[in-house]
């Protein structure tokens, strides 16, 4: 069984067990938070399409730890003209596991 959840402004895929990275939440770490933004739920044969959310679907997660991102450099550059600026950037994330999908 899977589901297409809006989590933060992102659309993720999760299936139950699978631990993904979002953008950072405003829980704690252990905390249990629920998604019921739930844009797809699919198990077996059934497939169930929201319009624009699926009624009584709820995801359930466990917050496991808050981190930042690897850094990405932004480097900008015009030739001949001495123009050089480098900055550099680290996303704020939350690691979650998906404990249970419910259609």
């Amino acid at each position: 069984m899977y589901a297409i959840v809006k989590i933060a402004g992102q659309q993720f895929k999760v299936q139950e067990g699978q631990k993904l990275y979002v953008h950072r939440l405003s829980a704690e770490p252990g905390s249990k938070v629920s998604f019921d933004e739930v844009l797809l739920v699919a198990g077996g044969d059934n497939i169930s399409v929201g319009t624009p959310n699926v009624q009584s679907a709820a995801v359930e997660a466990t917050v496991i730890d808050h981190l930042k991102d690897d850094k990405v450099i932004v480097f900008k550059k015009k030739r001949r003209k001495g123009y050089k600026v480098k900055r550099g950037h680290r996303q704020y994330l939350s690691q979650l596991v998906i404990d249970k999908i419910t259609a």
